[in-house]
């Protein structure tokens, strides 16, 4: 289920290309604009949040060797302690950063097509402390556990949202007691972020992985995969 909200409200809003404005016209902006990259301390997330952009990991839908412009395949991170600290980008767009070099970002579906930014794996970090599922668990008197992928909306800026998933289950006081019906949450991305406040440890990491991720004119699609623990979210 987290790998769609993943994808959605990080990253998508963290491609430069939508930052700078490129695909204002069919596929939105972000909220996560320069001014608070620049600040360095603009606050996406609670401090737990760690955001990693990765086109190696094996066994992934975004894994390469190099990208569509022969730019050799890397890991970086995106937010660290919550803060945002880099975007997605391609070898044309990186002095816009005052870096030298792309990320391995330039994709084209086909040999037919042209080649421009696409989303690499991104991921939640798993957390530092140990923690399982259970035990994440038994520490919530009242919630909502939820499994799979859902009908979901967001909006241009990737900013407020509605999600829903395939299964529910409710807890009280620290169990899981039953099932729930149409269950649906809504929130923007950095009060969601920021209500971050437990991820499982690695024992419980995950890739999810989407083959229909679309973008651009004439629309293109990539495969792309984003990897998280089982993770609490406070008051949504």
């Amino acid at each position: 289920h987290l790998g769609l909200t993943i994808h959605e409200s990080v990253g998508h809003a963290t491609e430069l290309d939508r930052v700078l404005g490129y695909e204002a016209n069919y596929a939105g902006t972000s909220f996560a604009t320069l001014d608070k990259w620049r600040s360095k301390k603009f606050q996406y997330g609670s401090p737990i949040v760690n955001f990693t952009a990765n086109r190696t990991a094996v066994g992934t839908l975004g894994a390469i060797g190099y990208d569509d412009e022969g730019v050799p395949a890397k890991q970086w991170p995106i937010i660290r302690e919550g803060i945002l600290v880099d975007y997605q980008k391609t070898r044309d767009q990186a002095h816009i950063l005052g870096q030298n070099a792309g990320d391995g970002c330039s994709f084209a579906q086909s040999w037919r097509d042209v080649q421009f930014q696409r989303m690499p794996n991104v991921s939640l970090e798993p957390g530092r402390q140990p923690l399982t599922p259970a035990e994440l668990i038994k520490g919530v008197e009242r919630g909502i556990y939820i499994l799979g992928r859902g009908s979901f909306s967001i909006d241009q800026q990737r900013y407020n949202f509605q999600f829903g998933g395939q299964l529910f289950y409710e807890i009280k006081d620290g169990a899981i007691v039953g099932m729930l019906r149409d269950v649906a949450y809504q929130s923007n991305t950095q009060e969601f972020w920021n209500s971050c406040v437990a991820i499982c440890d690695e024992r419980d990491f995950l890739h999810s992985g989407s083959f229909f991720d679309g973008k651009g004119q004439p629309s293109q699609l990539s495969a792309v995969s984003h990897g998280s623990c089982t993770t609490r979210f406070n008051k949504i």
